[in-house]
């Protein structure tokens, strides 16, 4: 057998090679992050059958999609290992405390050479898309996030009273509201008529004239302080997350496009949508590699931990929370809103969480 050791950079990748008999076929070289580099990698490992070579990486995020999408090309069994795995292999074989590239690819094969490892398995292109567009998805809400909790602090400067006035300032109403009235001076000077229309047209109809005067009269005694900068930052906030928002829309119309092809039965759960169920596919992949439902929850991180000293067993340890944390994100509201209404999923759901 033929191991290839690879430790993944930005740039560059540290690659060392041995056989199973503990011959050093190569000794560790550095390949560029390159077709070239891929190629002179290619053409280092011996020609011997597929199924006497196993490449192995560690799962180092997008340094390593591009190198493992040309190994799998090349139909050579690769080896995709935990990092944790990795540190735990290099604590019991060495006490230096000592980690370089060139050691960690050495490392890396020694660990394909002495365990059983699943081969990688490559999934679907329609998983990978989906696994792309959910965590761009992610990243963009927190972006609209950050962005709502500025405008709560421009508020509660410039018109801290408006809180209590409305049921959230984060709503399709207020945003039309502070659009049109980017200050509490704006507010309070507005024709009460043309007040009245902004409020009724974003709110289907909830506010109108009474919710129009109080906000008026409020804003005409606000101790808020009025400045064109926190006007223009307010206005500036309201661009943002209109534009986040868009974003999010669209990237939603991608997912649906994907999930309808797949048509997975996920969305025949109830209380799954085509969010939440295209976090949990794309995380998951592919599911034929987890043996158990023990094996997926440890891969979210939702296994308990646990603490054994001679005759001492801990109870009521906390949850892992290592793995995926946006499969850990989505299991958990999935397991939310399926308790929602059940009595028995909703007593068990308070139980855990």
């Amino acid at each position: 057998m033929i191991y290839v050791g690879i430790d993944v950079a930005k740039d560059k990748h540290d690659c060392f090679i041995v056989s199973s008999e503990g011959e050093i076929i190569k000794d560790v070289f550095t390949i560029s992050n390159s077709i070239e580099g891929f190629n002179s990698l290619l053409l280092a490992i011996p020609d011997v059958p597929k199924d006497k070579i196993r490449v192995g990486l560690e799962a180092t995020g997008h340094y390593s999609i591009n190198l493992m999408n040309f190994i799998t090309e090349n139909q050579l069994p690769l080896v995709v290992l935990n990092p944790l795995q990795t540190n735990l292999f290099r604590k019991a074989h060495t006490l230096r405390k000592s980690k370089t590239d060139k050691i960690d690819a050495k490392l890396i094969s020694h660990m394909l050479h002495s365990g059983n490892f699943k081969l990688h398995s490559n999934v679907s292109y329609h998983l990978q898309e989906l696994k792309s567009l959910t965590r761009h998805k992610s990243r963009i809400k927190e972006n609209l996030s950050k962005y709502k909790i500025s405008l709560v602090r421009v508020l509660d400067i410039m018109f801290p009273e408006l809180a209590d006035l409305v049921y959230s300032l984060n709503q399709k109403s207020t945003y039309a509201l502070l659009r049109t009235f980017p200050s509490k001076d704006a507010i309070a000077s507005a024709h009460l008529t043309k007040l009245t229309n902004v409020l009724r047209n974003n709110s289907k109809g909830r506010y109108g004239r009474e919710k129009a005067m109080l906000i008026k009269k409020t804003a005409a005694a606000s101790i808020g302080s009025d400045s064109r900068a926190l006007s223009f930052e307010l206005s500036q906030i309201l661009l943002f997350i209109d534009m986040y928002a868009n974003e999010i829309s669209k990237i939603d119309a991608q997912i649906k496009v994907i999930m309808d092809d797949i048509q997975s039965p996920i969305l025949s759960v109830p209380g799954i949508s085509y969010g939440l169920g295209s976090v949990i596919l794309a995380e998951i992949g592919d599911i034929s590699r987890f043996e158990s439902p023990s094996k997926l929850l440890a891969f979210a991180g939702l296994e308990p931990s646990t603490y054994q000293s001679g005759s001492y067993t801990a109870s009521g340890m906390k949850m892992v929370k290592r793995g995926s944390s946006y499969l850990r994100w989505a299991l958990l509201e999935a397991a939310r809103l399926i308790s929602i209404g059940n009595c028995q999923h909703s007593c068990r759901f308070s139980q855990i969480c």
